[in-house]
């Protein structure tokens, strides 16, 4: 009873946070995370009210599952936008967008702070330095997609956005493997092959491989239905079925074998999208569904926001340099790659400023990173600070981005909107 007095608060107070939100002109899911914060271990839950807050970071963890689940229907929503017609009009652009704005971004972000690191050496090792940097890669596509959705964005910036976004996430880990693993050669003075090259690969192919393994399946349970909710519950549950698989590990031969949740989901919808007659009224069905569990997700992970890391200046020296450098990165990567492939003028302005936003894939990241014998701890604090920071301004920036590029429709007097023509 505690649980699900707690889960309604969270999904009460999110949604009337929305509303406050609104009147200041801030996208819903800020409004969220703020909820989130608000009822979080350093403000209400301090008060130790049962059910009414979270008392500590631990009871956040307790409820996963719900923001697993969440990221599982978050990527299976960005591989509808894999369909065939997407990808001739701009598959070739989302790839090298995709590689080289993760590329340059922790190229420059390696350099910030090595150069710190030679000039303060006692501030950060370089290995934290190199760690760091892979991190910077990745972006969030959570966040993106809720602004997406809530105000009904579309346009060649939007559509190539979500590529993007689903692309990034592949590249991140590749960067994030090799980059560690040479971090952990500097600390431990011996290089792992099969830890920089082989693990990162053997992951993506075996998320991919799962993906198009759930993709057919999907597809085949559908055909055995007609009516429109037992389709919506096959759909539910093959997505939550898939989230549960995805989180399984192995060692084969001495090589550890996993799968990236957001890849084994995107692949999945992708593949269904592509096979199935009937997926875009599906998946419109699918959307309609998931909204509570999207505002459970992103209250949760405010609450989860850290706020004991602003008392170390250390880390908000680092912090203020790393979002600086990642967000130079970002942009700068952004508007060279799309000006490589001839994009608008529109999508080389304001793309960079949409791939700001980083959490969950970041988090597990430096989660791993924590192991790093000497500044482990010292690179997941500044990956929590940069996290708190990017939540609450970058879904702003991603709206902002968006209504200059002239893919949102601007809010009359009314709270109904409509695709953006």
């Amino acid at each position: 009873m505690s649980a699900l007095f707690t889960l309604s608060i969270c999904l009460l107070s999110g949604l009337l946070m929305s509303r406050l939100a609104k009147k200041l002109g801030l996208p819903a899911v800020t409004a969220y995370l703020i909820a989130g914060l608000l009822l979080g271990p350093f403000c209400i839950g301090s008060l130790g009210l049962r059910g009414l807050g979270f008392a500590s970071l631990d009871q956040v963890s307790a409820y996963n599952a719900i923001s697993q689940a969440a990221l599982g229907f978050i990527a299976f929503a960005i591989g509808n936008e894999f369909r065939l017609q997407q990808l001739r009009q701009m598959g070739r652009a989302a790839i090298v967008i995709g590689i080289l704005q993760a590329v340059l971004t922790t190229a420059l972000v390696d350099a910030v702070l090595l150069g710190l690191h030679f000039w303060r050496p006692q501030l950060i090792s370089a290995a934290a330095a190199l760690t760091l940097g892979a991190i910077a890669a990745a972006t969030v596509p959570a966040a993106t997609l809720m602004v997406v959705r809530q105000y009904k964005a579309d346009g060649p910036l939007t559509r190539l956005l979500l590529l993007v976004v689903a692309i990034d996430d592949a590249v991140g880990l590749v960067l994030f493997a090799v980059s560690f693993g040479v971090a952990s050669a500097l600390t431990s003075g011996t290089v792992s092959v099969v830890s920089v090259v082989v693990e990162p690969l053997v992951e993506i192919v075996l998320s991919l491989g799962l993906g198009v393994l759930m993709g057919l399946l999907l597809n085949l349970l559908e055909r055995y239905f007609h009516s429109r909710s037992k389709r919506l519950s096959i759909s539910v549950g093959c997505v939550a079925l898939t989230v549960a698989v995805s989180s399984a590990e192995f060692t084969v031969g001495g090589v550890h074998c996993g799968f990236s949740l957001l890849l084994v989901c995107m692949m999945m919808s992708t593949v269904f999208c592509n096979i199935c007659d009937f997926s875009e009224e599906l998946m419109g069905r699918v959307d309609g569904w998931t909204t509570p569990l999207f505002v459970l997700f992103f209250v949760l992970s405010g609450a989860e926001l850290d706020l004991a890391i602003l008392k170390n200046p250390a880390v908000l020296l680092l912090g203020a340099a790393y979002i600086l450098s990642r967000s130079a990165g970002k942009y700068l990567g952004a508007f060279e790659s799309a000006a490589l492939c001839g994009c608008s003028p529109e999508t080389r302005n304001y793309l960079g400023i949409t791939l700001l936003p980083q959490a969950g894939v970041a988090l597990g990241m430096a989660l791993t990173a924590q192991s790093l014998p000497g500044d482990g701890m010292m690179v997941r604090s500044i990956v929590l600070f940069s996290v708190l920071v990017y939540e609450l301004v970058g879904p702003t920036l991603t709206k902002w981005a968006l209504l200059a590029a002239g893919e949102i429709r601007p809010e009359g007097k009314t709270s109904a909107r409509k695709k953006n023509a």
